[in-house]
């Protein structure tokens, strides 16, 4: 029976497929608004990044809700994690013992000293350029949270955290958070647009150039950087043992 079934969902799911495909008109363009922003974008915007200047600057009210979409299922999962990392802890209290992870051998605590800076200037080096070179603000903020997680496997420490605040963190996502929003709110008070680019576009292909992009796109990073960095500290601090997790 269940072989019969899954012949009937994979016909079913090929004849969808083939009614889609027969409807439509191959060799057309079926969207001509991105030959549209193609054209008007490096002048418009001033980016020559021209994904850039879609995510944060003719779809930017979309950005945002992408933004608020991973806040939510961080902040799920660490209260997740959070619940389950307190019974273990308060397990070990009650055996009157003291949980440690051993830090790294040599070779990943070497590799880690000379990894995160090198992680944290291109990190920064993808926000920065976001607007000029492929990347931008959610590809570096995922650089920059993977540089301070490779501490946290090299240096663990007792709470498995590697040192790293979850004070700190916090305050920094919500203020490249408020920051994003803060722009956003200055651009409708100015020109009456939500995240409309502002401050001139500046001459295309330089660093100081398209208004208020480099903000957005580095308020972008810091905040998905802040995010990824403690939800993967949350999940470095869980128990590794089952007996703990019963």
């Amino acid at each position: 029976m269940r072989n019969i079934a899954s012949l009937v969902f994979a016909a079913g799911l090929a004849f969808l497929l083939l009614v889609i495909a027969s409807g439509l008109n191959f060799g057309d363009p079926s969207m001509l608004i991105g030959g549209d922003i193609l054209t008007e974008a490096p002048t418009e915007v001033g980016a020559t990044n021209i994904v850039t200047a879609v995510l944060l600057g003719y779809r930017g009210i979309d950005t945002l809700g992408e933004l608020s979409v991973l806040f939510a299922a961080a902040t799920a999962a660490g209260l997740v994690l959070v619940g389950g990392r307190g019974q273990h802890r308060g397990q070990h209290r009650r055996n009157n013992e003291q949980p440690a992870d051993p830090p790294g051998g040599f070779i990943l605590r070497t590799g880690a000293d000379l990894l995160f800076p090198l992680l944290l200037i291109v990190g920064l080096y993808i926000i920065v350029h976001g607007h000029l070179t492929p990347g931008g603000g959610f590809q570096g903020g995922v650089i920059l949270a993977a540089a301070f997680f490779v501490l946290v496997l090299a240096r663990p420490g007792e709470d498995g955290s590697g040192g790293m605040h979850h004070g700190v963190i916090a305050f920094l996502e919500g203020l490249a958070g408020a920051a994003f929003i803060g722009i956003g709110l200055w651009a409708l008070w100015d020109t009456g647009d939500f995240l409309k680019p502002m401050l001139g576009q500046g001459v295309l292909g330089e660093l100081l150039s398209a208004g208020t992009l480099p903000l957005l796109s580095s308020a972008v990073g810091l905040k998905v950087g802040a995010e990824l960095a403690g939800l993967m500290t949350q999940l470095a601090e869980q128990p590794a043992d089952k007996e703990a997790t019963d």
